[in-house]
């Protein structure tokens, strides 16, 4: 079968949206952060690259070998990159000012090893970027370039490392899937303009977490484990990393749900890193996604590691899911 390589597809989203160059550059980075982070992880158990460094990161988590390394290499990729002049990953405290980027006109946002708790059990992780176009003028990119609602994206997409190494993404067009040949080191497009199914699927939410939460969202959440929703039966399916779990709701239907909790309504995943691209790639495939009361991707951020609940999927599922909150 003749399939289009990951750079071919490029070209194409850029000429179909008369695009510079600079997009499908910073794009093919990602590819290349996609195949470093693979070998990575293969290699991690026969290297001693397991278990934890004894530090915690910004979001007050204990940091893993693989988090600080994924997060190293993920910088060494776009330093002195003419077109991208800073970076905001979840990793750091503030923003970073790559150099060699001075006047370059996109800005990254980047959670570079999602799931990495399951590395101790060869499980699902993952690679979460945000692409936006700087606000300021050239020069080193200020605190107001990085706080851009989703809306705003220009490309986003994810790595999942599995069984195989896929890479997803959109330009603001359809959501194209690549798989990685290891032989050749190449992507091949294999699910070309993804849409999400409606009426099927799955529901993933962290039912451990349930007296944590308010009675509206147990109800919410007993309603899809007891086979109530008005959207259709949903069996159970939780993988402990939101790319894998993202991923199988992408192609396969349903919803995966992070809600807040009584004490910490913000809930735990980062709006910048991991919820605003997500909720991009699902809405150009036909999904929604929304933080319980609004649209993601409306939301405006008030500082880099700003949290909101998750709510993400197909739209009736979405649907349902908010009006039971409310």
């Amino acid at each position: 079968m003749n399939r289009l390589t990951l750079s071919e597809q490029f070209f194409r989203d850029q000429a179909s949206a008369n695009a510079s160059g600079g997009l499908s550059t910073v794009l093919n980075r990602f590819s290349l952060l996609a195949r470093m982070l693979a070998s990575e992880i293969m290699r991690a158990g026969f290297v001693g690259k397991l278990g934890y460094t004894g530090t915690t990161n910004v979001q007050d988590e204990n940091v893993r070998a693989l988090d600080v390394i994924s997060n190293d290499t993920m910088l060494q990729v776009f330093e002195n990159m003419p077109m991208v002049c800073g970076v905001a990953s979840e990793e750091m405290d503030d923003m970073h000012i790559l150099p060699g980027g001075e006047s370059g006109k996109y800005i990254i946002t980047v959670d570079p090893l999602d799931g990495s708790g399951n590395v101790d059990v060869a499980g699902q992780m993952g690679t979460i970027f945000g692409i936006y176009k700087r606000r300021s003028n050239a020069g080193h990119p200020t605190l107001d370039d990085f706080l851009q609602p989703g809306r705003d994206l220009v490309a986003a997409g994810y790595t999942l490392y599995g069984p195989c190494t896929m890479l997803v993404y959109s330009a603001g067009g359809p959501v194209n899937g690549f798989t990685l040949d290891r032989s050749i080191g190449t992507f091949f497009l294999t699910h070309p303009d993804i849409k999400i199914p409606e009426g099927e699927g799955s529901y993933s939410v962290n039912e451990a977490n349930e007296s944590k939460w308010d009675d509206k969202t147990r109800a919410m959440v007993k309603a899809f484990r007891l086979q109530e929703t008005k959207c259709g039966k949903r069996a159970a399916r939780y993988a402990g990393a939101l790319v894998g779990d993202f991923h199988r709701t992408l192609l396969k239907g349903g919803i995966y749900m992070y809600p807040g909790e009584a004490k910490k309504p913000e809930g735990k995943l980062r709006l910048l890193y991991e919820n605003a691209p997500l909720a991009f790639l699902c809405e150009k495939a036909g999904g929604a996604a929304s933080d319980g009361t609004q649209r993601i991707l409306d939301i405006q951020p008030q500082k880099l590691h700003q949290r909101t609940p998750l709510y993400l999927g197909s739209s009736g599922d979405v649907r349902e899911a908010c009006e039971r909150l409310r």
